[in-house]
């Protein structure tokens, strides 16, 4: 299914320069995550458009972008979903790196990599990360998923069992259709973080495709359902945390999420919201090596 319309081409080339106006090579050096408070440190790493790590894979009908950093055993990295970077998971690279092959993904539609012509489903991106391992390792891995990374961390591990040792997920409980309702446009995107979205169309390969895009992602999240249905097939040791305060992954769908998962843990973030680990890492970080060491 093609979800995208064909423009003509000088548009295209018009459209791609207006987006990245404002923006200049500077700018990306230091990136920014949604709606981050302080400023970029002058030495951070620009997860997510480093050309010292960065790679791309096709992986049908989309160039997926990705980076490797350390050594070791693999490790998956998963941002989250619209609103989310490999940079906002910068802290959890920097501290898995130091034991593991970091693998920090861009999802579809998401900093470099193309957002394709298939519908923006769970199964697709599941299908996009086991691409990408495949391609960097043999070896299975574990992976770590942030909401939109965490589901797509469940379809991974359950559609791929034999490529996924441990699951850890951040903010990704249970999600029955209708119980919450999309409808995102450019307005409120740019409305909430206007140099974010303006660093992100800088990267994007296609940005004269985001508002298409936008209407694809609203179609397929209003009419998701995860469920029993994907948790059980989840045969992974799991841990599933979750800010006490997530708006969006409330803590009754995290704990019905709990309850169906044959091997799972469960942490709760004090007074976190969504983001959890942006707020209070070192929480996040002392609930997830123990875990990792088991």
């Amino acid at each position: 299914m093609k979800l995208f319309n064909k423009r003509p081409a000088f548009l295209l080339v018009v459209l791609s320069l207006i987006f990245s106006l404002g923006v200049d090579a500077q700018d990306l050096k230091h990136l920014r995550s949604f709606m981050q408070a302080a400023p970029t440190p002058p030495d951070a790493t620009p997860y997510g458009n480093n050309p010292k790590a960065g790679h791309y894979l096709n992986t049908g009908n989309a160039k997926i972008y990705y980076e490797v950093y350390g050594k070791g055993k693999p490790f998956v990295i998963l941002h989250g979903g619209v609103f989310g970077s490999t940079y906002e998971m910068g802290r959890f690279i920097d501290s898995l790196s130091k034991s593991y092959q970091v693998i920090a993904i861009s999802t579809r539609g998401h900093g470099k990599s193309e957002m394709g012509s298939s519908e923006p489903t769970y199964e697709q991106k599941a299908n996009d990360v086991n691409a990408i391992l495949n391609t960097v390792t043999k070896d299975s891995a574990i992976a770590l998923g942030f909401s939109d990374g965490g589901y797509t961390g469940y379809y991974f591990a359950g559609i791929y069992p034999n490529k996924v040792r441990k699951l850890i997920t951040i903010g990704a409980g249970e999600w029955l259709k209708g119980s919450r309702s999309f409808n995102i446009t450019r307005k409120d995107a740019f409305g909430l973080d206007s140099l974010y979205w303006k660093q992100q169309m800088a990267l994007n390969p296609h940005p004269e495709k985001f508002d298409d895009w936008l209407v694809s992602i609203n179609q397929y999240y209003n009419n998701v359902n995860i469920s029993k249905e994907v948790f059980g097939k989840v045969h992974c040791p799991v841990l599933l945390m979750a800010g006490e305060l997530d708006q969006n992954a409330t803590l009754k769908t995290v704990i019905a999420a709990y309850y169906m998962f044959p091997k799972v843990e469960l942490a709760i973030i004090p007074n976190a919201p969504h983001p959890a680990f942006q707020v209070n890492f070192p929480a996040v970080w002392a609930d997830i090596v123990p875990f990792l060491q088991q």
